[in-house]
């Protein structure tokens, strides 16, 4: 029999081989060294593709993945543990995307403003002569500052915990002037002038001062104080660069917010893991539904950042009444989302998983509480 011109070239068409071994290839990689088809030496938009993939799983998948997060309370976790797990992104990999999104938006979105906020009544207080003086730059002072609360918002845990902080030091300090004025009044002294043009820092012991009244930790070695005396330092030196530009706090503090999240994740998974133990689930199927969870909440609060910055370039207007009411009805989807992905998730009755919700919801807002004061702390270090 004669052989057709198409059965002459399937003949003579060989499988491709390894550019390492020779090996004829069976998949993307070779069976036998293992090196990868594909190498450097291609298009640009090829690389940039998987890098894309292998880093947050993004291709087909997202668009499946985001519509489901958002609409269908605790569905991503269900079909994870039924082990549909190839057509939607990883939870690790959605949480660790969308909480860079956010946060990365949300420095863009939210401003304090050209103006300077002043956590210490831009010094006035310290320099007024008369307690009628003191009082009337007290209240303009925290007016500024709660001014600029209201500008925020409803932002991330822990975000507004700066702003709550200044308006205690602007009233503290407005008190020990008063003090100051009416002692010096008592004694028919003159009104004594300011010690210092910047932030005093007290913590119970007077003044600090990192010789004459540094910060001492009984059972700390000498060097764990010293180092400590050092970051208060730093954090004095950055209240003042903040009371000139707030953006540089808000900038601090939303970039170390991810970190925070990351941290207390698996404290939520071992709370979830104590509040169903008779459910007998292990501790990572509890850690894929805070991934959900948490996820879920980057996202709406993506939008309501977004919304935001709308709102501010569209100014007033219908359009962003609207606006503001689509972030009000995110804000209320939010706690209704969590409690009917806790119901369907975990199955129980709503008395059991009304209790649960209210007790997990409890201790993780005091957990979220703690970690946004040493958000704080370490953004006034470090920012």
């Amino acid at each position: 029999m004669t052989d057709t011109p198409a059965a002459s070239a399937d003949a003579s068409a060989s499988p491709p081989a390894c550019q390492n071994c020779g090996t004829p290839l069976l998949g993307p990689h070779c069976y036998a060294c293992g090196q990868p088809v594909k190498g450097l030496v291609r298009h640009f938009s090829s690389i940039l593709g998987d890098f894309l993939d292998s880093v947050f799983n993004l291709d087909t998948r997202i668009v499946r993945t985001l519509g489901p997060l958002f609409a269908r309370p605790g569905f991503l976790s269900l079909q994870y543990f039924a082990g549909h797990r190839v057509r939607y992104v990883s939870p690790v990999r959605l949480f660790f995307f969308l909480s860079l999104i956010t946060f990365f938006v949300a420095q863009l979105a939210l401003d304090f403003g050209d103006s300077t906020v002043r956590f210490d009544g831009d010094d006035r207080i310290s320099r007024a002569t008369t307690v009628e003086e003191v009082q009337r730059l007290r209240d303009e002072a925290v007016r500024e500052l709660e001014q600029a609360r209201a500008e925020v918002g409803q932002a991330p845990p822990g975000a507004l915990v700066g702003f709550d902080t200044g308006i205690a030091a602007v009233r503290a300090r407005a008190e020990r002037r008063i003090a100051e004025l009416e002692r010096a009044q008592r004694r028919g002294e003159p009104p004594p002038l300011p010690q210092a043009d910047k932030p005093e820092l007290d913590f119970g012991n007077g003044p600090w001062h990192p010789e004459r009244n540094p910060v001492r930790i009984g059972g700390l070695p000498g060097f764990a104080n010293d180092w400590l005396n050092r970051q208060i330092g730093r954090a004095e030196k950055n209240i003042v660069r903040m009371q000139e530009d707030p953006s540089l706090f808000k900038d601090a503090l939303l970039g170390a917010v991810p970190s925070t999240l990351f941290v207390l994740l698996p404290v939520f998974a071992l709370m979830l893991k104590l509040a169903y133990l008779f459910k007998r689930r292990l501790y990572m199927e509890h850690l894929i539904v805070a991934l959900h969870s948490h996820a879920f909440l980057c996202l709406a609060l993506l939008g309501v950042f977004v919304l935001v910055a709308l709102r501010r370039a569209l100014g007033e207007g219908v359009v962003s009444t609207l606006l503001g009411w689509a972030e009000t009805a995110l804000f209320i989807w939010m706690p209704v989302y969590l409690l009917l992905m806790q119901k369907r998730v975990y199955g129980q009755g709503w008395f059991a998983t009304l209790a649960k919700y209210c007790v997990l919801g409890t201790s993780y807002l005091v957990l979220l509480a703690f970690g946004a004061v040493g958000t704080v702390l370490a953004s006034l270090v470090w920012m």
